[in-house]
């Protein structure tokens, strides 16, 4: 008899996010909650009075499976061996693989967005490949790891101020780093790094966050940090926006 999962794999794939959550593991995560699940048999055998074995297709949108490809082996095999925590006691009916692969969308217009692609009209230097920190949310066709990061950029924008969202810094020479800050503000002279804490799943301590954007306050940018909380609703979001503002503001004036 075919388990609830394998009818409904909706709550052991939450439960499992969860799980992932709690070990930072952003990845999985990511995967888990943005994919659409499609369970499959892949093949039956006469072993324990009869056993059918299953795959699990993740479907993954089309921005964020070039984030993963590197590590893709190693993201289906830990989501399989996790999921067997919760299905180990149905011996006749396993789950023997796990693939992730990019969900396949209807467009009519592909062939004239794919045009615009290579004539350049959409290349961008948004943050693509911090493994450890997708971003699987576009809006306007820019990336975003967060939907509290989407409602604070769209307050920004509605502001009229100069900003860049998920923007990537290089410092090079033998201290080699790159960064990615969530919004880089310049406004009235004034250049500002805000960070929106508790937006993802990867966790860092305080001490990790400072180090993280120390190269750019060395340069003289102000960082600001603002909790996710404080940006998961639209009119939260341009309250915020309207802080950070009196706060480039104030800046400013005491230059």
């Amino acid at each position: 008899m075919q388990t609830r999962f394998f009818a409904d794999p909706e709550s052991i794939l939450g439960t499992l996010a969860r799980l992932f959550a709690a070990k930072g593991a952003a990845q999985e995560v990511a995967v888990l909650t943005y994919s659409s699940p499609e369970v499959k048999e892949s093949h039956y055998d006469n072993w324990n009075g009869g056993t059918t074995h299953y795959t699990l297709y993740l479907h993954v949108p089309i921005n964020l499976y070039p984030q993963l490809e590197s590590d893709l082996a190693e993201i289906e095999n830990t989501i399989l061996q996790n999921a067997g925590v919760f299905l180990s006691n149905f011996e006749n009916d396993i789950l023997s693989t796990v693939k992730i692969i990019p969900a396949v969308l209807e467009d009519p217009q592909w062939r004239d967005k794919a045009s615009a692609w290579l004539s350049g009209s959409k290349i961008t230097n948004q943050g693509r490949v911090r493994s450890d920190n997708v971003a699987p949310l576009t809006t306007d066709g820019l990336l975003f790891r967060s939907q509290p990061e989407i409602h604070f950029y769209r307050a920004l924008k509605s502001e009229g101020v100069s900003f860049s969202p998920l923007p990537v810094f290089i410092r090079g020479g033998q201290t080699y780093s790159r960064i990615e800050p969530d919004f880089v503000i310049v406004h009235n002279g004034i250049t500002m790094v805000v960070e929106i804490d508790g937006d993802t799943v990867h966790q860092e301590t305080p001490a990790e966050a400072q180090a993280r954007v120390r190269t750019l306050q060395h340069e003289g940018v102000h960082v600001e940090r603002i909790l996710a909380s404080e940006c998961n609703e639209p009119q939260k979001a341009i309250d915020a926006v309207k802080r950070i503002l009196v706060a480039i503001d104030k800046l400013k004036a005491s230059k």
